[in-house]
C-alpha cells in the first residue's frame, strides 16, 4: 500500500469548458491525467479532488452552476476525498493540510487546471510546507492571458512560464511519462 502518497487532482470541472477562457494550450492534458489516475489508483496513491466553488452568482465555478461539477472521466471514486476551495491554493481554507498529516502523507503528485493559477498556487504551498511534490507538466494546461499592459500572452508561454518558476524551487516538474516510469514505479516496491 502506497498510503503515504496522494494525487491531487485540481480543478478538473466543466466550468473550464465555457468559451469565455479562449484558447488553451496542451488539449491533450485530460487524457494525460487520466493515464495518471488510474496508475495511481492501482498502486494504492490517496486520491485527492480538488473543487473549485465560487459564492458568486456570474462565476463559471458558481456552486449552483453546471460548471461546479467535475468532468465525467473524472468524477471521484466512493473511497477517494473531495476538498472544496474557494480560493487559488487548496491548502487555504480547506482540510487539505489536516488530512495529508493524519494520513501521514509525504509525496504528493499535482495535476489538474490550470497551470498559472490554482496548480502552481497548490504546488507552490506543498513545497513550502515540507511535502516531495511532483507537479505532472503535460497533465495541466493553461490559457492565454493579458498582462499590465494588455499585452496578449499566449497559452504555451503562459503554461511554460508558470512551470519553470515552479522547478526546482517548490517543486520537481516531471512529464507524466517520466512520472509513471520513474517515481511510480520506483515506489512500488516500498
Amino acid at each position: 500500500m502506497k498510503k503515504d502518497r496522494a494525487l491531487l487532482i485540481i480543478d478538473v470541472q466543466k466550468a473550464f469548458n465555457d468559451s469565455k477562457w479562449g484558447i488553451r494550450n496542451n488539449p491533450n492534458a485530460e487524457t494525460k491525467m487520466k493515464t495518471v489516475l488510474e496508475a495511481c489508483r492501482k498502486q494504492n496513491w490517496w486520491i485527492i479532488h480538488i473543487q473549485h466553488i465560487s459564492q458568486d452568482r456570474s462565476s463559471v465555478f458558481y456552486k449552483e452552476s453546471a460548471g461546479v461539477a467535475f468532468k465525467e472521466i473524472f468524477f471521484p471514486l466512493k473511497e477517494e476525498k473531495v476538498i472544496q476551495k474557494t480560493v487559488n491554493s487548496a491548502f487555504i481554507g480547506t482540510k487539505l493540510e489536516p488530512f495529508l498529516k493524519i494520513k501521514k502523507i509525504k509525496t504528493i503528485a499535482i495535476m489538474g487546471l490550470t497551470t498559472p493559477h490554482c496548480v502552481s498556487t497548490t504546488a507552490r504551498m506543498s513545497g513550502n510546507l515540507g511535502y516531495k511534490t511532483y507537479l505532472l507538466s503535460d497533465a495541466t494546461a493553461a490559457f492565454g492571458l493579458y498582462d499590465e499592459h494588455e499585452q496578449f500572452i499566449e497559452a504555451e508561454t503562459v503554461h511554460r512560464i508558470s512551470l519553470a518558476t515552479i522547478h526546482d524551487e517548490f517543486a520537481t516538474v516531471i512529464d507524466s511519462k517520466s512520472f509513471l516510469q520513474g517515481v511510480l514505479d520506483s515506489n512500488t516496491t516500498n
